[in-house]
């Protein structure tokens, strides 16, 4: 089973709207390097404001350099120390509220 998904846990100081800027950069990046099309079909990723906590789908080449950039950010932004990854199985399936 392949585990190239990424679970990230901010900590509670960190802004939600730092990590969705992070995230943006990101989506952003990946356009540049990949195409703007390909980057909206394989940039899956799932982000959880209230619990500041982003899931990343790096099983294609769009997605690994969509997790890199973001990782890069953020460790630069926020420091290495303002989140916790880990590898996990596969993507969350958001519930309905």
């Amino acid at each position: 089973m392949s585990t190239e998904v990424y679970h990230y846990q901010f900590q509670n100081d960190v802004s939600s709207d730092d990590i969705e800027a992070a995230l943006l950069l990101a989506i952003w990046g990946c356009e540049s390097l990949c195409g703007e099309s390909q980057t909206r079909m394989d940039a899956a990723h799932y982000f959880d404001a209230d619990e500041r906590t982003c899931v990343i789908d790096a099983r294609t080449k769009v997605g690994i350099n969509f997790n890199r950039l973001f990782v890069g950010f953020v460790s630069r932004e926020l420091g290495p120390d303002a989140f916790l990854v880990k590898r996990i199985a596969e993507m969350p399936v958001p519930t309905a509220a």
